[in-house]
């Protein structure tokens, strides 16, 4: 019986491309030979590179053990391969073919600032890699074999489990894992709550730009409510409807909603049938105050809450949560898809036993003390050099707002650039509708994002840049 393929070429070497079929007529030598040699000439093969033995070769292309033999001798001889024994068949190292020298250009400048305290960014090298690592072995022993396959589209339920356990006694959320979806992160979530419940959301007057952009991309309509000192202003809220808001450190402006606007806007939820979105988006970081619970804990059938490790531990690890009342949970799963395809289920077996060994919560009390000493750091140079500058929202989160006079925000902004920092005005967060009403001067500073060496830089310049008294 004639040898299979598979058997004839297997253990006999590297597979080896080759287009035959564009070398052009003649026999099969002669076309062989051809193939080897444009793709040297192209530099699809490099020089140095090893060859399958011809063995090998013949029997991936259908050719006879003598043709392919009688190819690599032809190319040897004119100096395009070179055969040594014990050192199999190579590319040989020839003199590249003379090119003109390139005309002397000069060096484009990095667009990339010297410094940065743009919001929303931790430092990458806080991420506690060697804790992580050791939640992985652990995780992936451990790993049932369904693992590797399909999944849930909920996500895997070990991570359900683990949030629902950490949640509670975190944040005061009252879930267990089947009213939990993971997802990729909180604008994933927002995503699909937007393809779900559609219609128009309010949203507080100070917010994301991204997250209203994606709102609107999935067709929701966003409509602005006020925000002051205690949070959204959310008397303004009438008839059914969705709202977004950031109750435990409202975004930018900073502190929690006020506990008498917590309850009346879950009053609200219940008598109008309204559905309240929690952004929890850095609430295991408090520094002057008491915790705040999640508003997810006055009534989980009106309140859906999401969040995500994108604050606490790197955005890279594509994982978020959302915790829904019941009657939403099939239509989100619905939309995810029948399988989890956004965050690796490996990462999501990490991050269970991240969390179930208390590694997340060492991580996340010593990156609260890190962080409050980077925020101490700005209020004290501040005070030194612009004592004239009021700096609020500090009590919580990963940034803090310094207000500004009247009219100077964009020439400060601009004044910053020249010194090599990138920092955002607090109108880049204010929502479109609010625009012709005015509002706060001022720059968002985000104190977690430098890396430690750079910090000090940072805030020389972001003292340069600001308006003197």
């Amino acid at each position: 019986m004639r040898e299979s393929w598979v058997n004839a070429a297997e253990g006999l070497g590297s597979d080896l491309h080759l287009e035959l079929e564009s070398a052009g007529p003649g026999s099969r030598r002669a076309v062989l030979t051809r193939a080897l040699r444009e793709a040297i000439r192209s530099g699809r093969l490099a020089p140095g590179t090893r060859l399958p033995p011809y063995r090998s070769l013949a029997a991936d292309l259908g050719l006879a053990r003598n043709t392919a033999a009688d190819a690599y001798a032809e190319l040897v001889a004119e100096g395009w391969l070179t055969a040594r024994q014990g050192s199999g068949t190579r590319v040989a190292r020839r003199a590249a073919p003379a090119t003109p020298a390139p005309r002397p250009r000069t060096p484009p400048r990095d667009s990339r600032p010297a410094y940065d305290l743009v919001q929303g960014r931790p430092d990458p090298s806080a991420f506690p890699r060697a804790a992580w690592l050791a939640s992985a072995r652990r995780a992936l022993t451990a790993a049932p074999h369904d693992a590797f396959g399909p999944g849930d589209p909920r996500g895997r339920v070990e991570l359900r489990q683990a949030l629902a356990e950490y949640l509670a006694r975190v944040r005061g959320v009252r879930a267990d894992a089947d009213r939990i979806v993971l997802c990729s992160g909180a604008a994933h979530a927002l995503r699909l709550l937007a393809r779900v419940v559609g219609g128009t959301w309010a949203v507080e007057a100070y917010g994301l730009p991204f997250h209203r952009g994606l709102l609107a991309d999935e067709g929701v309509r966003t409509a602005p409510v006020g925000v002051d000192e205690d949070g959204a202003v959310v008397g303004e809220l009438s008839g059914p409807g969705t709202v977004l808001l950031t109750p435990a450190h409202q975004f930018p402006t900073g502190g929690p909603l006020c506990p008498e606007r917590r309850a009346a806007v879950v009053d609200w939820a219940r008598a109008a049938g309204g559905l309240v979105v929690e952004d929890d988006y850095d609430g295991e970081f408090r520094y002057d105050r008491q915790p705040v619970g999640a508003v997810q804990g006055l009534d989980p059938e009106h309140v859906a809450l999401i969040g995500s490790v994108s604050k606490s531990l790197s955005p890279t690890l594509r994982i978020g949560w959302m915790v829904l009342p019941e009657r939403l949970m099939a239509g989100v799963v619905a939309a995810k898809g029948v399988r989890e395809q956004f965050s690796s289920a490996t990462e999501q077996l990490t991050l269970a036993d991240f969390v179930v060994s208390g590694a997340y919560d060492r991580h996340v009390r010593r990156m609260r003390l890190r962080h409050r000493s980077r925020r101490d750091r700005l209020v004290a140079v501040l005070a030194e050099r612009a004592p004239h500058v009021r700096v609020t929202g500090i009590a919580a989160g990963l940034h803090a707002v310094l207000e500004l006079p009247p009219g100077t925000e964009r020439a400060v902004v601009k004044a910053a650039a020249w010194q090599g920092l990138a920092v955002e005005g607090l109108s880049d967060y204010r929502h479109p509708d609010r625009a012709a009403e005015g509002g706060r001067d001022g720059l968002v500073v985000g104190y977690s994002t430098p890396a430690e060496h750079a910090y000090a830089g940072a805030l020389d310049a972001l003292c340069r840049a600001l308006p003197p008294a």
